[in-house]
């Protein structure tokens, strides 16, 4: 009994809520009634009659009170009893006024009645979507007052013929009632049906998506090893080349290995963007700076293009800000890569405006203007299409993943912010920039930003600087003030001096290949290599051998990094301090987070290139163990 009550009570839930929702419709319509007929009854009747079908009203709204609150879709049968009743009992109050009609106002009071009895049958029929029992309940009080209508009439002397005529009308009346319920109920499973096949097809759409974005991740992963292996191997083709033609091949090929990471990159974020797994932080940074060091990463590439790369408006730009520094760089970076690519003379100017917003935000505008060939009106509708690479498109004849603009735009979305672009043929192109940035604690600004935003393009136009060079320098802080650089300031790489013992590396890593490349970068610099494959080899050599630093990669089979350095910390053994670089392809927040507070001392990201670990190694061993501080992979240069 109990099991058919609550399946009673589930099946009647949509008719309950939708009486639910018209609540104020039948407190109106009752007060308007009274109102209407109290000049017949008595304001004293009308107010006791206005008064009980308020009350059964509030009775419902009680008894129903768990489904219509949502917090459950059965009741008990005690309830389910009481709600029967209700429900009767509500719509025989409202058409129980047709009686004192036709007692007191006659014939006339009768059509009165017929009109009050069809509109509550109407109302019952509309506000009962899907529950035969909640229909049936709701109609039939209405019915037996409309089929006393010829016993009435009879009473006040109608002929046969008006009583059959009545009879049939009311048959007409209910028939269509009956199927006007039956059309809507339709409708609403119909309705129903399809929101059910919407969230299949929504739950399947996003577990396809997630599981893209896990198959793109983990193929991400794996391809950073061979493309590390590949731009380290390259870089020490070219340093060691002994004529023209063949740093030219080995700079072709770190070129190539460059371009790859790239691409791997955007699509990676698109992947991510895709799935809704992108996110950003919200840390205190210095705006000025930012801008400046990447407008200092773009003046080798400028001045190799024969371009001028200017700065307007600098001064009004905040140094302290809120934000994501590491996402804002990458929107920089992409913007300024495009209007190089497709800037062949002239000039891309990075114009500033920036006010206050109240109460603590600063209002942003960076608008990236070139004097290229401009675009058409086709072109400006395309132009943040993911993968545009057909003839017609704007990037068609500069090759690349046609992800830059898109990601950058979803970026900007991200932060808050929008990202627009306007051009004419001929006329070059600009596109804005423009967020809105909290105002920052200057005190609480780390120094340096930790992250991978320097694209590759960007690494392809420093590391061709950097043939025949013993060792890598790499760039201090930029300025404050923003400002066209002149050359940039370096700081040499710790390298051990003559007659001291070589410097003692532990590198430890499961794939051979990224044990090989690490070798093959540090062996030039006379460092004592060691290799492990996984963390408890690394934890066993770590215990009769002292180490100067540990590249320690963190995703690994029978122990990860992070744990494995977590234990060598809490060891207390002889490499107990040493620094220990975080060697990852995940570089998201939270995964630097988590190298950091496992104890790492420093993060390089993969693929691994010479710049980045040496710019790591000597980070680490000039003691700026800054846990903020970025992986130096991309703001290596040349002596």
């Amino acid at each position: 009994m109990s099991e058919a009550s609550t399946d009673t009570s589930h099946s009647w839930a949509p008719a309950i809520r939708s009486r639910r929702r018209a609540i104020l419709q039948r407190l109106g319509m009752g007060a308007a009634t009274a109102m209407i007929f109290s000049p017949m009854f008595g304001w004293k009747f009308s107010t006791l009659w206005v008064t009980g079908y308020f009350l059964i009203q509030l009775l419902e709204m009680l008894v129903f009170a768990p489904i219509t609150s949502g917090k459950s879709e059965r009741m008990g049968p005690l309830r389910n009893a009481a709600g029967w009743v209700l429900l009767f009992s509500n719509s025989a109050a409202f058409g129980s006024l047709s009686i004192p009609l036709w007692m007191t106002a006659g014939p006339m009071g009768g059509v009165c009645a017929a009109i009050l009895c069809a509109s509550g049958a109407i109302y019952g029929t509309i506000n009962s979507p899907g529950s035969r029992g909640v229909f049936a309940v709701t109609i039939i009080p209405h019915f037996l007052y409309m089929f006393a209508t010829p016993f009435w009439m009879s009473w006040y002397g109608a002929s046969p013929s008006f009583l059959t005529a009545v009879c049939v009308a009311y048959g007409v009346f209910g028939t269509f009632c009956l199927s006007t319920w039956k059309s809507m109920d339709r409708a609403a499973q119909a309705e129903s049906a399809a929101r059910l096949d919407a969230d299949r097809r929504r739950a399947e759409a996003e577990t396809a998506m997630t599981g893209r974005a896990a198959f793109l991740a983990a193929v991400g992963h794996d391809l950073r090893t061979p493309i590390g292996a590949i731009v380290s191997g390259a870089a020490e083709l070219e340093r060691g080349a002994v004529d023209g033609a063949a740093r030219s091949q080995a700079a072709l090929i770190t070129d190539a290995g460059f371009m790859m990471k790239a691409l791997l990159d955007d699509l990676l974020d698109h992947a991510k963007l895709g799935a809704g797994r992108m996110t950003v932080e919200t840390v205190d940074f210095n705006l000025r700076s930012v801008i400046a060091q990447t407008v200092m990463f773009w003046q080798g590439e400028a001045r190799a293009r024969g371009l001028a790369l200017r700065v307007e408006g600098a001064s009004s730009v905040p140094a302290a800000v809120r934000g994501d520094p590491m996402r804002l760089r990458q929107i920089l970076n992409n913007l300024i890569s495009n209007a190089m690519k497709f800037t062949t003379e002239g000039s891309v100017t990075l114009n500033l405006k920036v006010w206050t917003e109240e109460p603590a935000s600063y209002a942003v505008l960076i608008e990236v203007a070139d004097t290229g060939p401009g675009m058409t009106t086709d072109q400006l509708d395309r132009l943040f299409t993911p993968f545009d690479q057909t003839e017609e498109g704007v990037s068609a004849r500069h090759g690349g993943s046609g992800l830059g603009l898109s990601i950058s735009r979803d970026l900007a979305h991200l932060m808050g912010g929008r990202l627009t672009a306007r051009s004419r043929p001929g006329q070059g192109a600009a596109f804005t920039l423009s967020i809105l940035l909290p105002k920052g604690d200057a005190g609480a600004i780390a120094p340096k930003t930790l992250s991978d935003d320097s694209r590759g393009d960007i690494v392809r136009s420093l590391t061709s600087r950097m043939a025949d060079t013993q060792a890598a320098r790499i760039v201090e802080d930029a300025p404050v003030e923003i400002a066209p650089a002149p050359e940039d300031p370096v700081e040499e790489v710790v390298e051990p001096d003559e007659g001291e013992r070589p410097l003692r590396v532990l590198v430890v890593d499961d794939h051979d290949i990224n044990r090989r490349a690490v070798e093959l970068i540090l062996t030039p610099l006379g460092c004592d290599i060691a290799t492990a494959a996984d963390g408890l080899l690394a934890l066993a050599q770590c215990e009769t051998t002292a180490f100067d630093v540990i590249f320690m990669d963190v995703r690994m089979p029978e122990l990860d990094g992070r744990e494995a350095t977590r234990r060598l910390r809490a060891g207390g053994g002889i490499n107990a301090d040493v620094p220990v670089i975080a060697v990852t392809a995940d570089t998201a927040p939270d995964d630097i987070a988590a190298c950091m507070a496992a104890g790492m001392t420093y993060f390089v990201s993969k693929p691994l290139t010479p710049a980045s670990l040496l710019g790591a190694l000597n980070q680490v061993l000039s003691g700026a163990q800054d846990e903020t501080a970025p992986a130096a992979a991309e703001t290596v240069v040349a002596a």
